[in-house]
């Protein structure tokens, strides 16, 4: 540790100018297979992926696809009975696992993933044995359950599932309800987090917040990202009407790290908070981005947290809305170590340092091929789709950018197309395997409205719509610096980077 610097005297002219910004969450279930085809990167060894494929022993994969089987006869992710009495009546008959060790507990619309991503890179930085929860998977179930910054093995997902299936049953036997997909799931890494033991958990809410499997946790610090309309149907139509349910995860005495928020919604996590005798630090004002500028492979950060500056941080992430994730991170690890209220002393800014600049987030700008360059990006609705434009803007000099979308029914597709309409000059419409998946005629029918007749090609075909795109990218020399962009959902995403050669 170091000596917290005076920041009375140097006070930054720069901090009041900090940006609102989303990044993209979905509460989608994928279990994804890869397409007919392959489409192959093109040159050089692949980098490693922090993604986790198929097991490669038959008799494991084997094993695993008959718990995805058993898991997907249940309730999914999108069906919901609001309430926590079913989890917390598995909580019982498990013997209360979650409370075996501290958590924080991350809500909000967009970046939630990333944020814990980054969260769980500055808890292992200083030595701490974590377990991350996030939802959903890009291409493997297992990705969501996290030990000391790794997916758990496919066989130990296996071993949890079946090591709480007796008491799953025993808690179905006497409810109204099934224990849902998503609720089974959180009870297994709750347990994987006891049985390890870890130092801290970082769970992710999986929707809203007051009646979310994952809020039968005590959490001394509660994360809240940036809240935009999205699972209106549930959640509420006004961003003040889904705060009233994120706000949920404030715990009486816990520390409360709110990002940039709507006013409204600002002013019902204030109240909650008030509540609860919490404590609130305020992105802009108790912590923020104090500067920030573009570097080759993401951007370097100078954050101001709870007990100091850290200067010169390297994010290897794309786009504005994460950097305002790894300021919200920053200050909920000081928070859990006691800046700002047990002490104010900066954490050590190497350790700071080191931590940011291994945090990797599949799917969020994430670039899976070159020549043409191909990103993928799993914003899903308009908040994130505006902040993975402003990202791509910054960050890439595309002459020509080609859309390829997929998205789900459910969403506010025409907000999300219209996000992309300014950075798109095609756009290829497309379906996932998803039920979900909107119909490819009802997509174009929205895209033409958006962009224009003329700038609309349908593909009902995901590797066939990644072909297409990546033909009108190339198609023209004066376009050699032309890209394509893959979004609308992380089902989406999921599939074509498993076309594209990364799963």
């Amino acid at each position: 540790m170091t000596e917290q610097p005076d920041l009375s005297s140097s006070p930054d002219d720069h901090f009041d100018d900090i940006v609102e910004a989303e990044t993209t969450r979905d509460p989608d279930l994928a279990v994804i297979e890869a397409g007919s085809r392959t489409l192959r990167t093109l040159g050089g060894a692949p980098q490693a992926d922090p993604v986790p494929a198929r097991p490669a022993d038959p008799e494991v994969d084997k094993a695993l696809r008959a718990v995805e089987t058993e898991l997907a006869t249940r309730w999914g992710e999108t069906k919901l009975e609001p309430s926590v009495t079913r989890i917390a009546a598995l909580m019982d008959v498990l013997g209360e696992p979650q409370r075996a060790y501290p958590s924080i507990h991350i809500t909000g619309t967009n970046g939630k993933t990333s944020t814990a991503r980054m969260v769980e890179a500055l808890l292992g930085a200083f030595d701490l044995r974590t377990g991350r929860y996030t939802s959903p998977h890009v291409q493997s179930i297992t990705e969501r359950i996290s030990l000391d910054g790794a997916p758990i093995s496919a066989e130990r997902f296996i071993e949890t599932y079946e090591d709480i299936k007796p008491y799953v049953e025993m808690v179905d036997a006497q409810q109204e309800y099934r224990l849902s997909f998503f609720e089974i799931l959180t009870g297994m890494a709750y347990a994987a987090f006891a049985d390890t033991p870890v130092d801290v958990a970082v769970v992710e809410v999986g929707m809203g917040g007051s009646w979310d499997a994952t809020n039968v946790i005590d959490a001394s610090v509660a994360v809240v990202t940036p809240i935009s309309l999205d699972h209106t149907d549930r959640l509420g139509s006004t961003p003040a009407e889904i705060a009233v349910e994120k706000s949920g995860i404030i715990k009486q005495g816990a520390t409360v790290i709110l990002a940039q928020q709507p006013v409204d919604a600002a002013q019902v996590m204030l109240k909650k908070a008030v509540e609860a005798d919490a404590t609130v630090a305020r992105e802009g004002m108790e912590f923020g981005i104090v500067a920030r500028e573009v570097a080759v492979g993401g951007q370097l950060l100078t954050l101001r947290g709870l007990g100091g500056e850290y200067e010169d941080v390297f994010l290897p992430l794309y786009g504005a809305h994460q950097a305002h994730n790894a300021a919200v991170a920053l200050a909920a690890v000081e928070a859990f170590f006691g800046i700002g209220s047990e002490h104010a002393r900066p954490l050590d800014v190497d350790t700071v340092r080191k931590a940011f600049a291994s945090v990797v987030s599949p799917g969020r700008l994430e670039v899976v091929r070159r020549s043409p360059t191909v990103v993928l990006d799993a914003a899903h609705n308009p908040a994130g789709a505006q902040a993975t434009a402003e990202g791509l803007t910054e960050a890439f000099g595309f002459s020509r950018l080609i859309g390829v979308v997929a998205a789900s029914a459910d969403k506010d597709v025409k907000g999300l197309l219209e996000a992309f309409e300014p950075v798109f000059a095609e756009v290829v419409v497309t379906a996932n395997t998803s039920h979900r998946s909107m119909d490819v005629d009802e997509l174009a029918a929205v895209a033409v409205e958006v962009f224009g007749d003329e700038r609309v090609v349908v593909e009902p075909r995901l590797d066939d719509a990644l072909e297409a795109a990546i033909t009108l990218a190339e198609e023209e020399d004066e376009y050699a610096g032309a890209g394509v962009l893959v979004t609308g959902s992380v089902i989406t995403v999921g599939e074509a980077r498993l076309l594209l050669g990364r799963g």
